[in-house]
C-alpha cells in the first residue's frame, strides 16, 4: 500500500477514535486552533485525509497531540513501533552482564579498532552460519 494512503487511514482511525468525524473541515478547524504557525488550508487537510500528502513533522506532532496518539504511530503505524520495541526488548533481555561489559568496552575503542573487531565478529558469524547450513556427514 502507498505510504500516504496508509497515513490517511491512520489519521481517519485516530480521528474516529477521538470522537471526530474524519472530514477535511474538521481537521482544518481543529488543527488551526492548536497550530502556532500559519493556518493550513482546507486543501491541505483534504490532502492529508485522502492520501495525497503527509504533513511535516511539526504539523504531525500537533495532529498527534490533538488526537492523543503517539506521533510515530500516527506517522508510521503500530507495526514499525512494535518491531522496534521488540528489537530493543530482545537486546535488553538477551545480553548477559559479560556481554554488556564487552559491548561497553567495544564502544570505548577508537574507530579503527572497532572496525577490526566488527570484521572479526562478522567473519565468525558468517562461518558459523555457513557451518549450520551445511548438512553433517554422520
Amino acid at each position: 500500500m502507498d505510504e500516504k494512503l496508509e497515513f490517511s487511514n491512520r489519521l481517519r482511525t485516530a480521528m474516529e477514535a477521538a470522537g471526530y468525524e474524519p472530514r477535511a473541515s474538521v481537521i482544518e478547524n481543529e488543527f488551526n486552533q492548536r497550530w502556532w504557525g500559519r493556518s493550513i488550508s482546507m486543501q491541505a487537510a483534504w490532502s492529508w485525509l485522502n492520501g495525497k500528502a503527509i504533513p511535516s513533522q511539526d504539523k504531525l506532532q500537533t495532529l498527534a497531540e490533538w488526537l492523543k496518539v503517539e506521533p510515530q504511530i500516527l506517522r508510521f503505524g503500530e507495526g514499525v513501533v512494535k518491531s522496534v520495541r521488540e528489537y530493543r526488548q530482545r537486546w535488553d533481555e538477551k545480553l548477559t552482564y559479560l556481554e554488556r561489559e564487552t559491548v561497553d568496552a567495544y564502544l570505548q575503542l577508537p574507530a579503527p579498532q572497532r572496525k577490526v573487531v566488527r570484521e572479526v565478529i562478522l567473519t565468525f558469524a558468517k562461518v558459523y552460519k555457513d557451518n549450520e547450513d551445511t548438512p553433517s556427514s554422520s
